[in-house]
């Protein structure tokens, strides 16, 4: 699954005191992080310390091992200029161009940094939080109030009608782009409860028969998706006003001028459904 924490890696909390060697560093600038990139690749910074490329952490995470490889993620100050030879990127841009691992590892330390950033204060008593020691987690020590990374899951549904599946568009979506349906999971919900909620309120129809298809970790900037099938159990689509532009029943012969990037589990739940009515893209 793209974007999933890679099996080689093992996620570490607190760096060895003895560490020798380069390591892999996963450096942001916002939403944008360092790269060194040519026309067909790119790679992050390899070095024992970010000081070795002339910049200055702000602060920074160690995140664990990758293979042999030590692995840290860290923010850069606002208006820092690249060191020569590299550059800053949007982290969706790098997909394709930049070995899978690492991909996935940009993804998580990504994630790491916005709430290392988004919780330097307590939000109890707004105190100013320190790391706590063996844990991924801020800690206040005024209230001992602990803050961990935040994770916001949300479902993906597909709902199958025979032959047909339903696809919708947000306004927000690129020209002529339909997707599957999803919305993030409230209080007191269940996965399933949530994907029947969302399905009704967005274009009004009625599920049934929700089956599991797979999850993944969506960066943007910290959400877990859960994907699901389900099966038509009824109504006629009626799109949420301000939340759906358009919504259609489609079919293997007749599909949407565009589907979603391959990076997203949206996609991949298309191209199962596609698969099982016997065709591809």
């Amino acid at each position: 699954m793209v974007l999933a924490t890679p099996d080689r890696f093992t996620a570490l909390v607190t760096p060895p005191s003895d560490r020798t060697g380069p390591a892999l560093w996963f450096a942001f600038q916002g939403a944008q992080i360092l790269v060194r990139r040519d026309s067909q690749s790119a790679s992050v910074p390899r070095v024992l310390d970010m000081h070795e490329l002339g910049v200055l952490p702000k602060r920074s995470q160690y995140l664990g091992i990758l293979g042999e490889q030590h692995c840290f993620a860290c923010e850069l100050e606002e208006g820092c200029t690249p060191p020569e030879g590299m550059q800053w990127s949007g982290l969706r841009a790098l997909f394709g161009s930049i070995d899978d691992s690492l991909f996935a590892l940009a993804g998580r330390a990504f994630q790491i940094v916005d709430w290392d950033r988004s919780h330097q204060f307590c939000g109890r008593c707004g105190t100013p939080t320190k790391i706590k020691n063996h844990e991924r987690a801020r800690e206040c020590p005024s209230c001992g109030q602990v803050h961990y990374p935040r994770i916001a899951p949300a479902i993906m549904a597909l709902v199958r009608r025979g032959r047909e599946f339903l696809l919708a568009r947000s306004p927000h979506f690129a020209p002529g782009m339909y997707s599957a349906l999803a919305g993030f999971v409230e209080p007191g919900e269940t996965l399933e409860q949530t994907l029947v909620r969302e399905v009704r309120e967005e274009v009004g129809i009625e599920v049934t028969n929700v089956r599991y298809f797979a999850s993944q970790p969506w960066p943007f900037p910290h959400s877990l998706m859960i994907a699901f099938n389900a099966d038509y159990a009824g109504g006629e689509i009626t799109p949420e006003p301000g939340e759906i532009e358009a919504a259609d029943w489609f079919t293997v012969d007749r599909l949407p001028q565009a589907l979603p990037s391959k990076i997203s589990i949206s996609r991949r739940l298309i191209d199962a459904a596609l698969a099982d009515l016997g065709a591809s893209l």
